[in-house]
């Protein structure tokens, strides 16, 4: 069974109270699952490991069904956004002086290997404003984690102060294929 440290998730319900409200929240609350509402309501060990499906797919497609009409991509996206902004917040400056953004990336693949687990991701390509990082162990990949990661990055980048990112999956291990590819753009 695939798992996420409590890091990744911990984040969810304030970014839900912070766009959606109070009542945005409760609702949410009311739609997921009986032992992810018991891990959302309580103080989230950020050490601590969760079970994927239940703590962070299914419960990023409650929060798409309810407030972006279905849309799990842009969901997903979003919220790793939001997830980004949470982790890097009061260390921006720190983030300015990384020597370059391939450094961040390398760096985002040591992070997030040891946030899920059992995974591999590794970057083998990183050149001055493009990097491929790549996933080849990840057992329960789907959708919704991939589009996570990509939000993850895009704004981990964009506050290292990279303009013009864009981050694309060009091969899926949910689609079957040996590997889950990112290639990442920047200016």
């Amino acid at each position: 069974m695939m798992e996420v440290k409590g890091v990744i998730i911990h984040s969810i319900p304030k970014n839900i109270l912070d766009k959606f409200g109070q009542y945005g929240l409760k609702r949410w609350l009311e739609l997921i699952s009986p032992h992810a509402r018991k891990v959302f309501s309580s103080e989230i060990d950020q050490e601590a490991w969760f079970p994927l499906k239940e703590t962070l797919i299914e419960p990023m497609a409650n929060i798409a069904q309810l407030f972006y009409d279905w849309d799990l991509k842009a969901a997903a996206w979003e919220f790793g956004r939001l997830s980004a902004d949470v982790r890097f917040h009061g260390v921006r400056k720190l983030l300015a002086k990384i020597p370059s953004a391939t450094s961040l990336i390398n760096k985002a693949g040591e992070y997030l290997s040891t946030h899920y687990r059992p995974c591999t991701i590794y970057v083998p390509v990183s050149e001055p404003k493009f990097c491929v990082l790549r996933i080849s162990q990840f057992p329960e990949l789907d959708k919704t984690t991939e589009y996570r990661i990509c939000g993850w990055m895009e704004r981990a980048l964009e506050i290292t102060g990279c303009k013009g990112v864009k981050v694309d999956i060009v091969k899926s291990l949910t689609n079957f294929q040996p590997v889950s590819e990112y290639e990442l753009r920047w200016k």
